[in-house]
């Protein structure tokens, strides 16, 4: 059920120590036409101050899904804590949604949060729509309040939130010892963790589809191979080292496959590697380029990008009887295709008149439709829910990660605090 006109709360912690991150989410567009929200403070009981701003990542959250605008706390007609001491009508004149509840300390460096979610323009008032309870440990009061957010965002607009997902990236700082570095963190730029650094270039990266493991494209050996690590174990294999390209991997849906691009029998051509008996099946055999794998959301074709056509445009191959159609014709070319989740929609980068931007197309004969006006845009990938786009561009000299709404009305930048960041991922959902 669409809650399209409904206002509603949800208990959120303002709490005022702040985690540290490397890159942090500068909104520059879209905001003030989004749908208000209200993240009311957290009653908090314990002495001193509250071990992490939960209220302030809710509130971000909301606002970095490109659909909420959030309401400055100084600006919230009352400071409630449960339902029943809602004043419905001091809040239905400042026409907004919002959150409420509490946090206490539980002892043993645990604390218990309670949130609430209440509709208030209901006919008999205030009416509680979600109440939930934890106990959550100190170090994971971050991922609870990005747990918070993912229920109310999901109760207000029948999406799945994503704000419990991380992201991939390549830094890289010029002129270190180890100047590559792979990088993942939480997808607002929290929590970044060093998988790997090297002397050699790093690219590509790619998340399995349990978010468990990377593919990416390492030149450690003095030549491109295509390794996978698992995140938690760090236990790193070889899975490609063929003459020439290795390049472009993508997981296949059931995580059983990577496609990539090798050149091992001349010309870049796509091929599907079967991870568990390490065969190769080529896709393409075409005299023109073909490169930029990635998988169609059943796993039965796969979008590629070729020059066949005399310049770079997206086609889709079929796996089982080797089809072969274009799908872009807009624009002077379109590289870097990735599908969103619900196989509906084609993300690239297209180039028209010189310029580097970010693009939608509906795959069901939809437009093509430009949705940035940054610098040299690449590398998009779109969130698990389809809301929005990660991608690397320009911005004053470096590389930075810039985010784009599916409508391409909501703009932020995540530049790092050192280096450029480039070819970013956007994880799966995370259990």
């Amino acid at each position: 059920m669409t809650k399209r006109w409904t206002w509603l709360w949800i208990p959120l912690l303002l709490l005022t120590a702040h985690a540290q991150a490397a890159i942090d989410i500068i909104v520059t567009g879209g905001t003030d036409s989004a749908r208000p929200v209200a993240v009311v403070p957290f009653k908090w009981t314990g002495s001193g101050q509250p071990p992490q701003a939960l209220g302030e990542i809710i509130s971000n959250d909301f606002r970095n899904s490109g659909m909420f605008n959030p309401l400055d706390p100084n600006q919230q007609p009352q400071r409630v804590h449960t339902t029943e001491e809602l004043d419905a009508k001091q809040w239905r004149s400042h026409q907004v949604e919002a959150v409420f509840g509490s946090i206490e300390p539980a002892g043993g460096d645990q604390y218990r949060i309670r949130f609430e979610l209440a509709d208030v323009l209901d006919s008999n008032g205030a009416k509680q729509l979600v109440t939930r309870s934890a106990t959550v440990p100190a170090a994971q009061l971050r991922q609870y309040a990005h747990r918070i957010a993912d229920i109310a965002f999901e109760e207000l607009t029948d999406i799945k939130g994503a704000f419990l997902t991380r992201l991939a990236y390549i830094n890289v700082q010029h002129g270190t010892e180890f100047p590559f570095q792979l990088m993942v963190s939480d997808y607002d730029g929290h929590n970044e963790q060093l998988l790997l650094r090297s002397k050699e270039p790093l690219m590509s990266p790619a998340w399995s589809p349990d978010g468990r493991k990377l593919a990416y494209v390492s030149f450690e050996n003095k030549k491109a191979e295509i390794v996978v690590q698992d995140i938690y174990s760090q236990q790193r294999e070889v899975v490609s080292s063929q003459q020439g390209i290795n390049g472009a991997p993508q997981w296949s849906p059931d995580g059983k496959q990577l496609a990539l691009v090798l050149s091992r029998d001349g010309q870049p051509e796509i091929y599907v590697l079967n991870l568990a008996n390490k065969q190769f099946k080529r896709v393409t055999n075409n005299r023109s380029i073909d490169t930029e794998p990635t998988w169609a959301a059943d796993g039965q074709s796969l979008y590629f990008v070729s020059e066949r056509g005399g310049r770079p445009q997206v086609y889709q191959a079929n796996l089982a009887s080797g089809d072969t159609r274009r799908v872009t014709f807009q624009g002077d070319m379109n590289l870097g295709p990735r599908i969103t989740d619900d196989g509906k929609g084609l993300i690239v980068v297209s180039r028209s008149q010189g310029q580097y931007r970010i693009a939608h197309q509906d795959l069901e004969g939809g437009q093509l439709r430009v949705l940035t006006e940054t610098q040299l845009d690449e590398s998009p990938s779109p969130a698990p829910n389809g809301t929005m786009i990660i991608y690397s561009t320009t911005y004053q000299g470096r590389q930075v990660l810039s985010l784009v709404s599916m409508d391409g009305r909501f703009k932020a930048r995540l530049p790092a605090r050192k280096g450029d960041v480039r070819a970013p991922a956007w994880s799966p959902y995370l259990n």
